[in-house]
């Protein structure tokens, strides 16, 4: 990151009310690891997704075994520079809204207001049966019930909030059932091949359509669920800045392009932007 940086986004976004699509970069320095390391490529296990989840009790309880494991250490994350910079622009009214791609809910620890979270959130739980949402910590604690004998330990920490296990003890992991009603219970999260619900894009369309700039923050835009909004604002005409570690999938849309990290290039930003 240079001075020279800072200032071509400096002219080009002062004075616009600005939205921001984040992405996985934005939380990786609260110690939330991503899919796609600077490459772009998906790391070795593959996420899971959600025809597996709801077809396969095997599946489902190697998801809710690592996700028992690796809960604490999702839960304790914090919000960094780059959300509390955001938070800070949102306050000034620089930006108008945040549309975040990640599912811990650091966008809202840090006090801003106007955030979609576009897959959803790994803080809540649905039923599948009765469509009843639970707390993700009252279901740490039912899954830990159903376990008397499981001794959760730190491992290698993953992505959607799990961990990295032997199959020797995700085969003796029992899956706790809705309390309500007996179904299935899945985290309140986009999974990959499930849609996300319209209502939501909807909302995002028209935040796209009134804004002035769009900024993309350490997303690498490989989904196509954000990928479009960057489209939309390409169309449009209005300035794209995007700032990321490694290629993006809309580098060819941006106005501005920064190679960086986000936690140390907002807050630099932050500083010399003015209210719109």
């Amino acid at each position: 990151m240079s001075p020279t940086h800072l200032d071509r986004w400096a002219e080009a976004f002062a004075g616009r009310r600005v939205l921001v699509l984040s992405g996985a970069g934005c939380s990786t320095p609260s110690g939330i690891p991503d899919y796609r390391g600077p490459t772009g490529r998906l790391r070795r296990r593959r996420p899971m997704t959600f025809d597996t989840f709801r077809g396969s009790e095997a599946a489902r309880r190697r998801y809710w075994a690592r996700a028992v494991v690796g809960w604490p250490r999702f839960a304790a994350a914090r919000a960094n520079p780059a959300h509390l910079a955001l938070a800070d622009l949102e306050a000034r009214g620089v930006v108008t809204g945040i549309v975040t791609q990640n599912v811990d809910g650091l966008h809202g620890d840090a006090g801003s207001r106007n955030v979609v979270e576009l897959h959803g959130s790994l803080h809540a739980v649905v039923c599948l049966g009765c469509g009843r949402r639970h707390r993700r910590s009252d279901v740490q604690s039912w899954m830990l019930a159903a376990n008397p004998t499981w001794e959760p330990t730190w491992a290698a920490a993953a992505p959607d909030g799990d961990a990295h296990l032997p199959d020797d003890r995700i085969d003796t992991f029992v899956v706790a059932p809705c309390p309500t009603c007996g179904g299935i219970l899945k985290p309140d999260v986009v999974f990959f091949g499930e849609a996300v619900p319209r209502p939501r894009v909807e909302r995002v369309r028209a935040w796209v359509d009134a804004c002035e700039a769009l900024w993309v923050v350490g997303s690498s835009l490989a989904v196509f669920s954000g990928y479009r909004f960057v489209r939309r604002a390409a169309e449009r005409g209005i300035p794209v800045g995007i700032v990321n570690v490694g290629p993006t999938r809309g580098d060819d849309l941006a106005t501005l392009r920064t190679h960086a990290d986000v936690a140390a290039f907002l807050p630099a930003l932050a500083r010399r932007l003015s209210p719109a």
